[in-house]
């Protein structure tokens, strides 16, 4: 039996039924039949063999070596130029990579320079303003000094002319009420009078001069503190200077290592 005679032995056993369900709609029922039993299967007719002879074999066999080696080298020749564009692309990575280090460590010693110049300038600036202030100071102080000492001498000059005016008075008087006593009576009064007031002037000149030394050892002490500053300051900045130097030798022996 065919393939043909099957499928219209199937058809004849199907059964179609239809029947309305509603208005305006079908409903169809679909009753195949039993499956068939030992229905045979078209058969293909046998292909007539090809005799094939050895060279044939052989020439087949070296075209497909050939074909082989081609693939062979073509891969080869693919992974060389796939290697050769990852070297090319590694060297000028190198290149980059050196050109960057190169620029940076310019970049990094024209910045380091450029601070070095200011940092000096900054010093300088501060010495030169501490020089002029140290020598504000001195001028000051030589003014106020010499002010104290004139009006010291001035008040002495007026102390001294009032004690002497006091003194030509008080002597005046003396003499006036020991007119009537003899020369040697009026001898020793003079004399005690005089004595009196040379133990006075000593007494006030030896007071006036402790009061110059005092102000003289104070002026000292605040000339010494001063300088004591300044040197402060100069130790300060020479240490600023040494540290900068020790970073600076530091970069380039980084950049230099880099």
């Amino acid at each position: 039996m065919s393939v043909e005679q099957a499928t219209q032995s199937s058809a004849e056993a199907t059964e179609i039924r239809c029947q309305e369900k509603s208005k305006g709609g079908l409903c169809y029922e679909v009753i195949l039949a039993e499956p068939a039993v030992n229905v045979a299967l078209p058969k293909l007719p046998p292909t007539q063999g090809k005799n094939v002879s050895a060279e044939e074999i052989e020439e087949k066999l070296k075209a497909a070596e050939e074909r082989r080696l081609s693939l062979e080298a073509k891969k080869m020749a693919d992974w060389s130029a796939k290697m050769a564009k990852i070297e090319e692309a590694s060297r000028k990575k190198d290149e980059l990579d050196k050109e960057f280090k190169t620029h940076a460590k310019e970049v990094l010693h024209t910045k380091m320079e450029q601070y070095e110049e200011k940092r000096e300038q900054q010093i300088s600036e501060i010495k030169e303003k501490l020089k002029t202030h140290a020598a504000d100071i001195e001028k000051t102080r030589q003014s106020l000094e010499q002010q104290k000492v004139e009006e010291l001498q001035k008040h002495l000059e007026d102390k001294l002319r009032n004690a002497a005016t006091l003194r030509d008075d008080n002597i005046k008087k003396i003499l006036d009420r020991l007119k009537e006593h003899n020369t040697d009576k009026l001898n020793e009064v003079r004399a005690a009078c005089y004595q009196t007031e040379a133990q006075k002037t000593t007494e006030k000149t030896r007071v006036i001069e402790n009061k110059l030394s005092t102000a003289e050892q104070n002026r000292e002490k605040e000339l010494q503190k001063k300088l004591e500053n300044i040197r402060k300051h100069e130790r300060r900045a020479e240490l600023v200077r040494q540290n900068k130097a020790a970073l600076a030798q530091k970069t380039d022996v980084t950049a230099s290592s880099g």
